[in-house]
């Protein structure tokens, strides 16, 4: 090992708990720059060298360094990246790797920027569609958590001194107080360990995770948001990598590699393994009705006795992510109704709870 990888081992060790890897949007940067860089005839260690002087952040500077490193020590861009622990997935890897190989390392780049600025778009798009909901939720139960801790315990002294008969939703909204101030902060503590635990159990237990995938494709309309998100992405690498030469039955096992949902990952695991047994992946997909469609099979059947398989499943990503924008556009308000039912009933609870027991004590007072 020589002294810069020694170095770059022992600032990773030293900064363990603030190391990070690039973002979606940093990769992005880098390999449109890049692309950009070695257009205008810089070499890759030129090229990069000049990004890190753009960046101020310890982390990329780290990472860009130890990419220099192991260019002047005779790896491959695509070797390179790989071991710099940046993020860059299998996907970038490949696609580079393939730039490589054929000379058009230029082109490959800038199609990687731009998929790779789709996808951070798709996210970005997914972020802010759950957006709305979400503050609609956290401020429902702000206001209830409010009104039942602070405001009603300084309220039940007038209602017990009076003698007013209370109602069971007020002896409901008082259980739930006194709850909330004797056990709230353990309550809290151990929804928040929970989540720790139910994350940690996603991340390294692979049966669950594969459960959680499958009951998240079930949701009523969540589902079919993240059944069109996967497709779209999944079908636009599929393209992209075939578009660079890579066999079918590799981009297949590189493109299983890049997918969140283990679900989605599984299926292409098999598909891959029924490629190699000399299968039509138009047949094999269609054994996979949950998640894709009959269209869908029928269109990559075309695309097959075409051969024009890359430019098929192109399309069909393209086709798929409109459907996905008109989805998340919608998604607001196909979930705003229910919201506000949700919202009303848990106000309108706690509302009666307080109006009840002012209305029996001003009927006694009247008599």
């Amino acid at each position: 090992m020589n002294r810069d990888n020694i170095y770059f081992n022992l600032i990773k060790k030293i900064n363990i708990f603030s190391y990070n890897k690039l973002s979606i949007k940093k990769q992005t940067f880098f390999i449109k720059n890049l692309s950009f860089l070695i257009r205008s005839n810089s070499s890759v260690v030129e090229s990069i060298n000049l990004i890190k002087l753009q960046t101020k952040s310890k982390t990329e500077k780290i990472i860009f360094d130890k990419i220099i490193s192991d260019l002047k020590n005779g790896k491959s861009l695509s070797k390179s990246l790989e071991r710099s622990n940046g993020g860059f997935n299998s996907f970038s890897i490949n696609i580079i790797k393939a730039g490589e190989l054929s000379g058009n390392l230029f082109n490959n780049l800038s199609h990687l920027a731009d998929e790779l600025k789709k996808k951070n778009l798709l996210r970005r798009k997914i972020m802010s569609a759950l957006l709305y909901p979400f503050v609609i939720t956290i401020a429902t139960l702000g206001v209830t958590g409010f009104l039942v801790v602070y405001i009603f315990p300084k309220i039940l002294p007038t209602f017990q001194s009076l003698g007013a008969k209370l109602p069971m939703s007020t002896k409901i909204i008082i259980m739930l107080s006194k709850i909330i101030q004797v056990y709230g902060i353990y309550i809290l503590i151990m929804l928040i360990i929970l989540i720790i635990i139910f994350k940690i159990l996603i991340k390294k237990n692979y049966k669950i995770k594969l459960t959680y995938d499958k009951l998240l494709l079930r949701c009523p309309l969540v589902g079919n948001i993240i059944k069109k998100y996967n497709i779209s992405n999944i079908f636009r690498t599929i393209g992209l990598l075939l578009n660079s030469n890579i066999p079918l039955d590799q981009t297949l096992i590189i493109t299983s590699e890049t997918i969140d949902n283990s679900y989605y990952k599984q299926s292409f695991k098999d598909i891959s393994i029924g490629i190699n047994k000399g299968k039509n992946i138009s047949n094999i997909i269609c054994l996979y009705p949950n998640l894709f469609s009959d269209t869908l099979c029928h269109m990559i059947a075309v695309g097959e006795k075409s051969g024009d398989l890359p430019e098929t499943f192109i399309y069909l990503s393209e086709y798929y992510e409109n459907e996905f924008d008109d989805l998340t556009k919608n998604l607001s308000n196909s979930i705003e109704p229910i919201l506000m039912i949700v919202m009303g009933i848990a106000i309108g609870f706690v509302a009666i709870s307080f109006i009840t027991p002012i209305y029996e004590i001003t009927n006694n007072l009247k008599k």
